[in-house]
């Protein structure tokens, strides 16, 4: 991403942020290149916020079309049917994208993306998958961490008022203040399958409960078959019966999980708009950290609960077994 200078036209468009982190930081964004899977209410907040920061290139996939559910909370999807009408959901937010900013390359690659090859994923510098399903989200990092330059990954997943974000930076090595110097700092992130792996026993009982909830709802869907989403209030007794076997499996009490907020997670289909734009709000910020090296990022996870209004950050890793 190191390479040529800010343009004249850059540097007048993105004055007010470069006065906040810097010309390199901005340099360092306008070269990067952003792919996006799955496109709701809240990646497309994270859409607008990484183009108007002036990113060099975002790649949408979604090949869904547009039904009642996107229209609640993806913004970027006009409300007239005849503007829509035979797009996918990747192309209509690829056009109002670029509404945003013309500096901005964005464009639509079609196709599944968990069939992607290694190679396709090299020419990335990040990749953010929304709403994905638990195999999806384990091979696609998996193919990440398998090639020759660091590929910044993250998931991000919203249901009812509740949302969650997974950050993998591989082995990070980015600079912050301290008093009045700047301090070179490293983190070293494990993979999503060794995130999501961590033997729930030893992990501290403060931790955010969203946590376990989400990993219950992930095998339900992986279990039953289902996309992203497709649950109910139906379903309730058989993903009960999941939680249970987890928690026995795990050793821990089934006062982990509470029963109250799997019933929402899966009866909640509809996202909340505000959630949508807190958290993809917060998943803009991290994306943009990473491209330019600059402040401490999140580490691994992130939860947020509208009921409460309270953001935590959550660092699950192998550590608390060793």
């Amino acid at each position: 991403m190191d390479g040529e200078e800010l343009t004249e036209q850059e540097t007048a468009l993105y004055d007010r942020q470069i006065r906040v982190w810097g010309a390199n930081a901005q340099r360092r964004l306008t070269k990067s290149h952003i792919l996006v899977s799955g496109i709701k209410g809240t990646v497309a907040e994270f859409c607008k916020n990484i183009v108007l920061a002036g990113v060099g290139s975002v790649t949408l996939m979604d090949d869904s079309l547009v039904n009642e559910e996107a229209l609640n909370a993806n913004f970027l999807i006009p409300p007239d049917e005849n503007a829509y009408r035979g797009k996918t959901v990747a192309e209509i937010c690829c056009d109002s994208l670029k509404d945003f900013n013309p500096m901005v390359l964005v464009s639509v690659e079609k196709g599944d993306l968990s069939a992607r090859s290694t190679e396709f994923f090299e020419k990335f510098d990040v990749v953010v998958i929304g709403y994905g399903s638990l195999a999806t989200k384990k091979a696609v990092n998996e193919k990440c961490r398998k090639l020759s330059k660091r590929v910044a990954f993250y998931t991000v997943d919203c249901r009812d008022s509740c949302g969650e974000i997974f950050v993998d930076l591989q082995d990070y090595k980015y600079t912050k203040k301290k008093l009045e110097e700047k301090v070179e700092c490293e983190l070293n992130f494990p993979s999503f399958q060794e995130a999501v792996s961590v033997p729930w026993k030893p992990i501290p009982r403060r931790t955010a409960k969203l946590y376990f909830a989400m990993r219950v709802i992930e095998v339900f869907e992986e279990n039953e078959g289902r996309k992203h989403g497709e649950c109910s209030l139906l379903d309730l007794p058989t993903v009960l019966e999941i939680k249970k076997k987890l928690c026995e499996a795990n050793s821990v009490s089934e006062s982990l999980v509470p029963d109250s907020l799997l019933e929402r997670l899966i009866s909640g289909t509809i996202e909340f708009p505000p959630a949508c734009a807190i958290v993809g709000g917060i998943l803009a910020q991290e994306v943009i950290k990473a491209v330019s090296g600059k402040g401490e990022p999140l580490k691994n996870f992130f939860y947020y609960d509208a009921q409460d209004g309270k953001g935590v950050m959550e660092d699950i890793s192998n550590s608390f077994t060793s």
